[in-house]
């Protein structure tokens, strides 16, 4: 692969990533705040199910964040190539 060929490629693995980045930080937002939904619900009948669903949640936010310093470091390469 040429050093053109290879810069193509890495620029359209980036746009991808932005794209699926994007996406994933949505969706477990989305995800999160059923967790916590059902969490609420749960509560009424075992505080055990809510607990577990909270947990859920707070990793699903913790995913999230790890996945917004991936974007973030993505637009800093982005800028260096």
């Amino acid at each position: 692969m040429t050093a053109v060929n290879k810069d193509i490629a890495m620029d359209d693995v980036q746009r991808k990533l932005q794209t699926l980045l994007d996406y994933w930080i949505e969706h477990n937002s989305e995800h999160e705040k059923e967790f916590r939904d059902w969490a609420d619900k749960a509560a009424f009948s075992s505080t055990e199910v809510s607990a577990q669903l909270k947990e859920a949640a707070t990793k699903m936010s913790a995913a999230s964040d790890e996945l917004l310093k991936a974007k973030q470091a993505l637009s800093k390469s982005q800028g260096r190539h």
